[in-house]
């Protein structure tokens, strides 16, 4: 007789697939979000409200009037002067960008009408080379920048860009700080104001240039807003950074920009300020 017999497996069931695409997890607090119940709350995490990334479309119809937008400057497309060359050169990473999202480049701008005003809508996209900017992108905010010169309407650029001035460009994406700073400085000059919209990540060279420059700057709560990345000041000035460095509230604290607007709330407060401001 056996001591030991093979467990009994006629109840064991056989392990179904869960289909890629149904679950998302929560960065900040490991949450499992269907998602659905995430779209539905506008990619933000209904546990602890980590703003997830939104593509420059999805910002498009959360901030738009229906069908309100038009495009502009979408036939531009970047090029490569410098020939730069690497482990992938610029011109396929440019294709590769272009497959992975969709864009042609990293930002998508023209008119729109929010709650019935028009306004001047750009929008750069984190996904398309880190939202860095190049020469098209400056371009593209520079011409957006001009319709609300020319219309005296508001301009509000909503900005996702890690990787600030596109480096396979050179000094032709340096530039685009220089020019974007300037036209919006003839937009001061007519009293037209300027709404800079910032989200997870805002960095570097766009920090430093159009998305720092507004005439009132809002944030998502939780961005990442500076110029230098944390653990690169960390390691240059060898001190513990303090609790929360460079993020939406730290900087609200101290000055660097006038508000933390919770996603859901955005599109409301946008409407006061045309109406106060315009």
């Amino acid at each position: 007789m056996k001591i030991f017999k093979k467990p009994f497996g006629g109840l064991r069931k056989q392990k179904k697939n869960i289909p890629d695409g149904l679950w998302s997890k929560c960065p900040s607090c490991s949450q499992l979000i269907f998602n659905k119940i995430l779209g539905d709350n506008l990619k933000v995490c209904p546990k602890c409200n980590y703003h997830f990334l939104l593509t420059c479309w999805e910002r498009v119809d959360l901030l738009a009037d229906a069908d309100s937008f038009s495009e502009i400057a979408s036939e531009l497309n970047s090029l490569d002067p410098l020939e730069f060359s690497g482990p992938k050169t610029y011109k396929e990473k440019l294709e590769q960008a272009v497959e992975e999202t969709g864009l042609k480049e990293a930002a998508v701008v023209g008119e729109a009408k929010i709650n019935g005003s028009s306004v001047a809508l750009g929008v750069t996209d984190s996904r398309f080379i880190m939202g860095s900017m190049g020469s098209v992108v400056g371009e593209k905010i520079t011409r957006l920048a001009e319709i609300a010169l020319e219309k005296h309407i508001p301009l509000m650029v909503v900005s996702g860009s890690g990787g600030g001035a596109r480096m396979y460009e050179g000094m032709f994406s340096l530039m685009q700080m220089a020019k974007t700073s300037g036209i919006l400085a003839k937009l001061k000059e007519e009293n037209i104001v300027f709404i800079s919209i910032l989200t997870n990540p805002t960095m570097a060279g766009v920090m430093a240039s159009f998305a720092g420059l507004g005439d009132v700057t809002i944030a998502e709560p939780g961005a990442l807003i500076g110029f230098t990345g944390p653990r690169v000041i960390k390691q240059t000035i060898k001190q513990d950074l303090p609790k929360g460095f460079q993020t939406s509230e730290f900087n609200l604290k101290h000055g660097l920009i006038d508000m933390v607007i919770h996603r859901k709330d955005l599109k409301n407060a946008l409407v006061k300020l045309i109406y106060y401001l315009s």
